[in-house]
């Protein structure tokens, strides 16, 4: 019989594991922060910025002393992390640069695959221009390169030829991106903007899958073998089953029964250190923090919904739920509950704060209306706001 892992103890583990469970604080700058994104395994980049951006909110989350500027200084000059693909684009520790070789090789091959007949055979042509550019001129954005844009729609979000021979030479690996100035990537020859231990060392592919499933479940706590393929986006599916199954074979992993919130049971894998440790967990924080909608915690949409009872979904698939929340809100978690989801946005030194739905089942008193109260204000310093408005009938109960 399975051991049973608890939806307390599951969400315990889960959010420790994230950085989520203890009341922030910390160095927020240099190697410190470094570790803040070595410790969740990347931090999703995202141009949507209401309030702030993705990546930045995330790390003020964990960090509440955490500015912008520290992020650009350690990837742009530290070269302590570097920005490439996970499920999306990502800031990813440097150190995991070596296993990245393996996404490489196949966005290049995928990549050529789809773009080898654009533009009229155009193609290696202009990716060809595109890498002697920077070769000869160094760091540059596409506005450096750019060309006439096409007449007519090319089906790839009509972008520019320098726009998409830029986009195949960074995802296939010749190309880094070296800085971003405002949110415009600037990209280097990768030799120039990766360390030299880093960019010689070599993984084999066994090597790379040990990696990518080991460093996966060491973040999630406990996973589904999909769910350790879908974390870095870097392995196939069919790579981590097969891990899975030698390492549960070998007494390494343990199966398990996770509780979802409903009580539900989900066999899923971890380690034995793992469930020895629970009983030192932490006592989760009662501190109110809102989140990003992109936070690694909730990246996983079905793990949310199965672990908190979060449908995060909700406005894609319900049309009239999109018109009552808006298309971007945040969630917003209390100890080990997401409590609700807040629509508020920046509006030059003003943070408005339109509306406040709790979850279902969460009552409002006036000490939680207070905690959420402060952290709305954290995050109106955190945006620069140096006002709150809040709209009329805002909290709705």
């Amino acid at each position: 019989m399975r051991p049973i892992l608890r939806n307390a103890d599951a969400r315990r583990l889960f959010l420790n594991r994230h950085g989520l469970l203890s009341t922030p604080g910390g160095p927020a700058s240099g190697s410190a922060l470094a570790s803040v994104i070595k410790d969740l395994g990347f931090v999703q980049v995202d141009s949507v910025n209401t309030f702030a951006r993705a990546h930045d909110m995330i790390l003020w989350t964990r960090r509440p002393t955490y500015k912008p500027a520290s992020l650009r200084w350690i990837n742009d000059r530290a070269r302590s992390t570097f920005e490439h693909w996970t499920h999306d684009a990502s800031i990813i520790p440097m150190g995991f640069f070596p296993m990245w070789r393996m996404k490489f090789d196949r966005d290049r091959a995928r990549l050529h695959g789809k773009w080898k007949d654009w533009h009229g055979g155009a193609f290696h042509a202009e990716v060809d221009r595109v890498l002697k550019h920077v070769n000869d001129y160094g760091s540059c954005c596409t506005r450096d390169v750019g060309g006439e844009r096409p007449s007519k729609s090319t089906g790839w979000w009509d972008w520019e030829p320098s726009k998409v021979a830029l986009e195949y030479l960074w995802r296939s690996g010749e190309l880094s991106v070296s800085k971003r100035v405002g949110f415009r990537k600037h990209y280097d020859l990768t030799e120039r903007v990766v360390p030299p231990e880093f960019l010689n060392a070599r993984y084999t592919d066994e090597e790379i899958v040990e990696w990518a499933c080991t460093a996966a479940l060491d973040r999630l706590g406990f996973a589904t073998s999909g769910e350790l393929a879908a974390f870095f986006a870097l392995i196939g599916p069919e790579a981590s089953k097969s891990w899975a199954q030698r390492a549960l074979s070998t007494g390494r992993l343990v199966a398990i029964d996770v509780e979802g919130h409903d009580g539900a049971l989900r066999t899923s894998i971890t380690t034995h250190s793992a469930l020895e440790t629970l009983e030192n967990l932490p006592t989760a924080s009662q501190r109110v923090r809102i989140l990003s909608p992109f936070d690694p915690a909730l990246r996983d949409r079905k793990r949310a919904e199965r672990l908190f009872g979060f449908h995060y979904r909700i406005e894609i698939f319900v049309p009239e739920a999109k018109r009552r929340y808006g298309y971007y809100v945040f969630p917003v978690l209390e100890g080990l509950r997401l409590i609700g989801r807040i629509d508020m946005a920046r509006d030059g030194g003003c943070l408005r704060v339109r509306g406040f739905w709790p979850e279902t089942g969460v009552r409002m008193g006036r000490g939680r209306i207070e905690r959420l109260e402060t952290e709305i204000e954290r995050a109106a310093r955190f945006g620069g706001c140096s006002e709150i408005d809040f709209a009329d009938g805002w909290l709705r109960m």
